[in-house]
């Protein structure tokens, strides 16, 4: 008797242990989930490149993983917490002035999952190219969607119109995107009938050696936008090409040539080693003097740069006898 007693007894207080435990983790579960995802009413779906994401409808700290995200968010009305800023590069010219407050969690390659826990985001917002193999990570402390942006990435348009799905600023991207067609129609007819100038767009490194801008680039999409020609080698659907050897220098020769100058001391050095070269002197555009050196701003997908680009055409295609 005393044995089933103290089988009793036994099995009693394995049950209540049991219990207790199943409704801490369900404790444990239901705030994590409390903590992260929205309730249904407050958020709606958003599907992303990973996956599909309860987004709030009004998120007040958000936290991007690209320069070119936040300045597009800034560009909706839309100012984040925090960003990654690239480690090797200065701040972008157009985001110099509006960023006080926004606070740095680190680089492209390995932001701070420490640092993003400490700020308590309602919202993350990652990209395909480095966030992808991070996105787990992300999840756990807030709501994240992952932009596609891939290399090599979609339009300057798609990555605003996308981003704008889904911050719910639509109307604000489809107003800004209009603004872009209206001053590519004024630059147009400040061209007049200018439009066969064959137009290049390149730049050098100490890394990449010289390179060459295809249609498909952010600055070459502007290119088509307004009707203007390109050099043959920078004709057809693709990015850019890379360490185009002096032998083939010819192929960055045009009409007008925007070459694109970095800012690291390696690759300004390179790029006066190019022009002390036999070959970039014989250059028509060179020899006619028509090579206009332009900012960074030329290889980003971010609505300020896009607008910048357009700036330099009329300053260096219009106004610039």
């Amino acid at each position: 008797m005393r044995i089933s007693v103290r089988r009793f007894v036994y099995w009693l207080v394995l049950g209540i242990l049991t219990a207790t435990i199943l409704i801490a983790c369900n404790s444990v579960n239901t705030t994590r989930v409390t903590n992260n995802q929205p309730q249904a009413e407050n958020c709606r779906i958003v599907k992303h490149t990973m996956g599909e994401t309860c987004v709030p409808r009004n998120p007040q700290r958000i936290i991007v993983l690209r320069e070119d995200t936040l300045a597009n968010s800034l560009a909706l009305g839309v100012k984040p917490i925090a960003s990654v800023f690239a480690s090797d590069l200065p701040l972008p010219s157009y985001l110099q002035g509006k960023i006080d407050g926004i606070e740095s969690v680190g680089g492209y390659e390995a932001p701070s999952i420490e640092k993003m826990l400490q700020l308590k985001p309602d919202l993350i917002l990652g990209n395909f190219y480095y966030s992808k193999t991070i996105y787990n990570q992300l999840s756990q402390i807030a709501p994240t969607v992952i932009l596609n942006i891939p290399y090599p990435p979609p339009s300057w348009k798609e990555q605003l119109e996308e981003l704008a799905q889904v911050l719910g600023k639509e109307d604000v991207s489809q107003k800004l995107i209009n603004d872009y067609w209206q001053r590519i129609e004024k630059l147009k007819q400040a061209l007049g009938n200018r439009h066969s100038l064959v137009v290049s767009v390149a730049s050098t490194s100490s890394q990449y050696g010289i390179w060459a801008y295809g249609q498909q680039h952010f600055s070459g999409t502007v290119l088509n936008d307004v009707g203007l020609q390109r050099p043959p080698a920078q004709q057809g659907d693709f990015f850019y090409v890379e360490n185009i050897s002096e032998e083939k220098i010819a192929d960055i020769d045009g009409d007008v040539l925007f070459f694109l100058t970095w800012e690291p001391e390696n690759d300004k050095k390179a790029l006066e080693k190019l022009k002390q070269r036999p070959l970039w002197r014989q250059l028509e555009v060179v020899q006619r003097n028509q090579v206009y050196f332009v900012g960074t701003h030329w290889h980003d997908a971010a609505y300020f740069a896009i607008n910048m680009i357009v700036d330099d055409l009329f300053k260096y295609l219009v106004n610039t006898p």
